[in-house]
């Protein structure tokens, strides 16, 4: 009969856990493979099974995954294209060759001694991100995975080495990017967004022509230019790295407010040429773009909601100090805020994000931020009692309670000083 301590000595903590111990940070995930063993033994040792496609486990007391070591084969196109061999003679160092890259392919035995075929802590150490074999061009999610990794090690000075980025070029002209899941590549860029430089995520996907595959919006957004005065960095494609950059900075790991900060210009890739530098009426445009890319990829309903809002209504929200109270009561509503004041604390927050994604502008006050949100309280606390005590019934209570909410905005708007 095999015991827990069996399969415990039999196992090998690999993957991010490892990576993440040898760069000093911390590891929310603790992954182990499992040479040597079979299913059963798993079983009798009291393990719970849980993948569908290959063997993985739940240990019984700590519910961390267990994985028995397995070999891949590509069989068909895209992410689901694999057949998987699992057994106890296949070897640790086979199933850390089927990983992605070198600085995920490491292990570490229960003695804690390092195990490292493919010499992925040299490559950490000097931050390159390198495939581990041939074989990386079987997936295609790894060139988006190795984009989101610049993303969170960009700050850390990491690159890409010439021949990863040639497999991923390669990828891409294959095809290969076609037959992506989209919700699987809407993870990968909402996972990317929660990172430290989502900015590093685009450059990495457009360096090999990826962006252009599976984020044409964004990609169309480099080399068009746009007002010096307004943006000193010229290149809109800059400005967007900016911004998400800016996002993540001021909202860490709000993968919400970055993607509304991700897709708050994307009409001006759409201004004739002829326009150029101005953007008339960008804001408006940007809605097809932005309504086409959340729809190809699936996102979540309020995702794409709070997207389209923030597409249209950002130029409203930097000029707020400039609005009349019922023009405000007014973009409150067209947002949805009475409902749902949350809406306008992500708006508010992707807008800071626009302003501060800018050359020069960054450390800039952003009053706009605060003061959307307390207009929203300053309406909300508006009693409509009152107003139904009047008697008013159909079309009148709403002409009442708008004209109440521009009151209670007019009053806070005074008590600012902010000029009405």
């Amino acid at each position: 009969m095999t015991r827990c301590s069996d399969v415990e000595a039999h196992a090998f903590l690999v993957g991010g856990a490892v990576r993440d111990q040898l760069l000093g940070l911390p590891s929310q995930d603790r992954d182990w493979v499992v040479v040597g063993l079979t299913e059963t033994q798993m079983l009798q040792a009291g393990f719970q099974r849980v993948g569908a496609d290959f063997p993985v486990f739940l240990h019984p007391q700590t519910q961390e995954e267990y994985a028995l070591a397995r070999t891949e084969r590509k069989t068909g196109r895209g992410y689901g294209g694999f057949s998987f061999q699992t057994g106890a003679d296949v070897s640790l160092e086979e199933d850390l060759r089927r990983r992605d890259l070198t600085i995920n392919a490491m292990a570490r035995s229960a003695s804690g001694a390092l195990i490292d075929p493919f010499r992925g802590a040299a490559d950490l150490a000097r931050g390159i991100l390198r495939h581990v074999s041939e074989a990386f061009v079987e997936d295609p999610v790894r060139v988006l995975r190795i984009a989101r990794f610049m993303a969170r090690y960009g700050p850390r000075y990491f690159a890409i080495a010439a021949e990863t980025t040639a497999l991923m070029r390669a990828q891409v002209q294959a095809g290969e990017l076609a037959h992506l899941v989209p919700e699987r590549v809407f993870e990968e860029l909402r996972k990317a967004l929660r990172e430290l430089q989502p900015s590093a995520f685009l450059r990495a996907l457009r360096s090999c022509g990826a962006l252009k595959v599976v984020f044409p919006e964004l990609d169309a957004l480099y080399d068009v230019p746009q007002r010096a005065e307004f943006h000193p960095e010229i290149c809109t494609g800059l400005h967007q790295e900016m911004v998400s950059d800016a996002a993540a900075k001021y909202y860490p790991g709000d993968d919400l407010i970055g993607f509304c900060a991700l897709t708050h210009d994307l009409g001006k890739a759409l201004t004739p040429e002829a326009v150029l530098p101005k953007h008339l009426n960008h804001e408006h445009n940007g809605l097809a773009p932005v309504r086409a890319l959340c729809e190809r990829l699936r996102a979540p309903s309020e995702f794409q909601r709070l997207a389209e809002l923030n597409c249209v209504e950002h130029l409203n929200v930097h000029r707020l100090t400039e609005l009349k109270a019922g023009t405000i009561v007014d973009l409150l509503g067209r947002i949805d805020a009475f409902r749902k004041p949350a809406r306008a604390a992500v708006i508010a927050a992707a807008c800071h994000a626009d302003k501060a994604g800018r050359l020069g502008l960054g450390g800039k006050e952003y009053p706009q931020a605060a003061l959307l949100q307390q207009c929203v309280h300053a309406a909300r606390l508006v009693d409509t009692q009152p107003i139904l005590a009047r008697g008013l019934q159909g079309a009148a209570v709403g002409v009442a309670l708008r004209e109440a909410r521009c009151m209670a905005i007019a009053a806070l708007l005074k008590c600012l000083e902010v000029p009405l």
